[in-house]
């Protein structure tokens, strides 16, 4: 039985953190060397409240959720828990007074349990001193109850969809008795009723007592989830309101310091010839008999489920996985896509979806990155690159694209994820490409890169570049293509011209 002296102790702080609030930042400021990442900004998080944290790729939002972690130190100022001062040494540090980070990059051990992956450096022991796996499995169960999750506790992380990881990611944030939650683009790879799900952990966890700064792009979720949200801009603080107090032109128009007028930037650009055919493009399992037509200036969207395989048809175009049977025709000649390698060959260019996984190499500088793609017969003269000539054209490339970095010298993993999604575009247009793929150009980037990126997509269309754009977001789909070709479950649902298109018809498609 609790004793009458701890329930007054456990009244008098709950007294104490809804008076004083759980998080309390003030006049933080952080420095790397030639970038001032956060200048004098504050935020507080309230108990029982979902705090959205809202700001450009580059605003500082990760930096301060890294510092509220301990995992970076502040240069100046004061981090108040619970109205109290105090100093986050490490990740640690901070999990043992009651902070947890979801990151967007998932952290979990994929050789190892669910229940291996929640308990690490707790699991709980027999009289031997063994780990008792019988009991982690049942702590993990009774945990996943409180949360609503049906996952196997005994399940190896490997086997898992990103949407279960991420709920373990979540259920292991809890089992640290938390009281503040950061959340990191956490539905960045979930589908809707996925992120329902999760919203009503979110509802479950506010309802005791629970606070959680929630990052996120998608403006819709701010106006589902948030009760208030803060605006951060070039490292500084620009405002706090209540999420009902504000629209979404409110929001972008603080987090950008302008009006975005045209989000999406298409103009009418002369069509030409067609540059690439596909015909009954076929990968057993995957996908099948995928035929279309893309032209000279063209932008074609590729709309469709999770589940619907439109990135797997780009990568057989490109050679990451050629398929089985069909034929590719490019410029009337009829090729063997066997290779990434032989793609470029043929003037094809491929943004790939996850830049972080399968884009950017994040370890070297930006120089590095953009000339991946670049180092050709056109620009090795006796076996040695002419340097000289590449870093030209690769600050030229980059300055076009207003990429924002100290210098190219600069580490890709030091970037927001706008700034890197720009670097990999610069490094294909050095390619010169008849035809560019992109698999999701704008995921996890703000509003104000997004723009800038389909500013880019249009204007080399209107170059006579042909463009393949596959997209999860339709407004984005219908806002920037010519037509719209919609898969379902590996199989092409239809096509839709410009003018006829519309979110009812393309899920009608979709859906089906």
């Amino acid at each position: 039985m609790v004793s009458a002296q701890t329930l007054a102790a456990v009244a008098r702080f709950k007294e104490k953190i809804r008076r004083d609030g759980l998080l309390t930042i003030e006049g933080i400021r952080k420095e790397f060397p030639g970038v001032i990442a956060l200048d004098d900004v504050r935020l507080h998080l309230k108990a029982g409240t979902v705090h959205a944290l809202m700001g450009e790729n580059g605003a500082g939002k990760s930096t301060l959720m890294k510092i509220i972690a301990g995992i970076y130190q502040p240069d100046a100022g004061v981090i108040k828990l619970y109205g109290e001062p105090v100093t986050l040494k490490s990740p640690l540090d901070a999990l043992e007074q009651g902070i947890a980070m979801i990151h967007q990059e998932l952290a979990l051990l994929n050789w190892m349990t669910v229940a291996e992956n929640i308990w690490i450096r707790r699991e709980p022991k027999n009289r031997l001193g063994f780990i008792d796996h019988a009991r982690m499995a049942a702590m993990t169960r009774d945990l996943f109850d409180r949360l609503n999750l049906t996952i196997d506790p005994l399940a190896q992380v490997s086997e898992l969809t990103v949407a279960q990881k991420q709920m373990v990611e979540i259920a292991r944030a809890v089992s640290y008795n938390s009281r503040i939650l950061i959340m990191d683009e956490p539905t960045s790879a979930l589908t809707d009723r996925e992120a329902e799900h999760l919203f009503k952990i979110i509802r479950d966890l506010k309802a005791q007592d629970i606070g959680i700064v929630y990052i996120t792009h998608k403006m819709h979720e701010l106006f589902e989830i948030a009760d208030e949200f803060t605006v951060f801009r070039d490292g500084r603080y620009v405002a706090t309101h209540a999420a009902r107090d504000v629209t979404r032109e409110d929001i972008i128009q603080m987090m950008v310091g302008r009006e975005i007028i045209n989000l999406f930037p298409k103009v009418d650009c002369p069509i030409g010839d067609v540059i690439l055919e596909v015909r009954n493009l076929t990968l057993p399992g995957v996908f099948h008999d995928i035929s279309f037509t893309l032209r000279k200036g063209e932008i074609l969207g590729l709309a469709g489920l999770v589940g619907s395989k439109r990135s797997n048809v780009a990568e057989a175009i490109f050679g990451v996985e050629p398929a089985a049977s069909g034929e590719i025709i490019i410029g009337g000649k009829s090729v063997k896509i066997t290779s990434p390698a032989v793609a470029m060959e043929q003037g094809i260019a491929f943004l790939t979806e996850d830049r972080k996984e399968t884009g950017c190499f994040l370890i070297l500088n930006c120089l590095e990155n953009i000339q991946s793609a670049l180092i050709t017969r056109d620009h090795v003269k006796w076996g040695v690159v002419d340097q000289k000539a590449v870093t030209a054209l690769a600050s030229d490339m980059a300055e076009q694209l207003r990429v924002k970095t100290p210098d190219l010298g600069e580490t890709v993993e030091n970037l927001s994820g706008g700034n890197q999604q720009k670097l990999l575009i610069a490094r294909w247009l050095l390619t010169k490409p008849r035809i560019l793929i992109l698999d999701e150009p704008t995921r996890g980037i703000d509003v104000g890169a997004k723009s800038e990126i389909h500013r880019i997509i249009t204007g080399l269309a209107a170059e006579g570049v042909a463009v393949l754009m596959i997209s999860s977001e339709l407004p984005e789909v219908l806002g920037m293509s010519d037509r719209i070709m919609v898969m379902h479950e590996g199989h092409v649902a239809g096509f839709l011209d410009r003018a006829e298109a519309d979110q009812v018809k393309i899920m009608g498609l979709a859906a089906r």
